[in-house]
């Protein structure tokens, strides 16, 4: 098996992340999974690709959470039993010694590229700022109920992973989305609710958090039908452009920020 990853360039200190948009898997491994298609795309996040067709740097991937989860550590990537899938039986047959190492030589070779391409960054800029981009259910358990509003915001995004000299890079982005029309409406936008940021997060600010960090963006599935995987475009291309609003923004906070080191 052979995993690609899609990372595109282009002149910013700005990257953009889909790493769940992934639906993609081999055959060789299609074949073995228990679980059908509709569960998986319940799980993953599609339309993230979408939401970061933007003028920044932008990985994306095109396999399936449910081969290999790049957000989560090493050694928990490979869904082995329902406990780490949300309770779901992922595969039917057990995959080889073979094949796990391929998966993990995917996740390996992902966190490679990744780290290249920071470097690249810090080397031309001197910093980075990563929007890691993700989308969560809020009917989880029935497509008719909502789950309640107190604890899932509309945005949540998730920054504990930051050191606090990022702190005004994060202000000015939950401020910007939180004063841009959405769907006719100002988002709720809250900050380390439902989720603090993942595996991810934390290696990238772990090992370059002086020199960058990490918006780690999760959009409440309202924009789609969790359980059909039906979007509304319309509604889609609103959160693409809040985001794209951002990007001169956080491109100055950045500049102001290097300018007083």
């Amino acid at each position: 098996m052979k995993f690609q990853i899609h990372i595109e360039r282009v002149k910013s200190p700005i990257v953009a992340t889909a790493i769940h948009d992934g639906h993609y898997i081999p055959p060789v491994l299609r074949s073995k999974m228990f679980l059908a298609e509709n569960e998986r795309m319940h799980e993953e996040d599609p339309y993230t690709a979408e939401m970061i067709n933007l003028p920044v740097n932008r990985i994306l991937v095109d396999y399936s959470r449910f081969i290999v989860d790049l957000n989560r550590p090493r050694d928990r990537a490979i869904y082995h039993s329902p406990d780490e899938a949300w309770g779901l039986r992922v595969w039917a047959t057990e995959i080889t010694t073979k094949q796990e190492k391929e998966m993990l030589a995917y996740y390996d070779n992902f966190y490679s590229a990744v780290k290249k391409l920071l470097q690249e960054l810090i080397k031309n800029y001197g910093y980075f700022i990563v929007l890691d981009i993700h989308t969560y259910n809020h009917r989880r358990q029935d497509p008719h109920k909502k789950a309640p509003l107190g604890k899932n915001p509309e945005i949540n995004i998730g920054t504990i992973n930051n050191l606090p000299k990022w702190r005004p890079i994060i202000n000015t982005f939950i401020d910007v989305l939180s004063k841009t029309m959405i769907q006719d409406h100002l988002p709720d936008v809250r900050e380390n609710v439902k989720f603090k940021g993942g595996a991810f997060s934390n290696w990238i600010c772990s090992t370059f958090g002086e020199y960058g960090g990490v918006l780690s963006i999760e959009f409440k599935k309202t924009f789609m039908d969790e359980w059909t995987g039906r979007v509304d475009i319309d509604y889609l291309m609103d959160i693409r452009a809040a985001l794209r609003k951002s990007i001169p923004l956080l491109e100055n906070e950045l500049t102001k920020l290097q300018s007083v080191k």
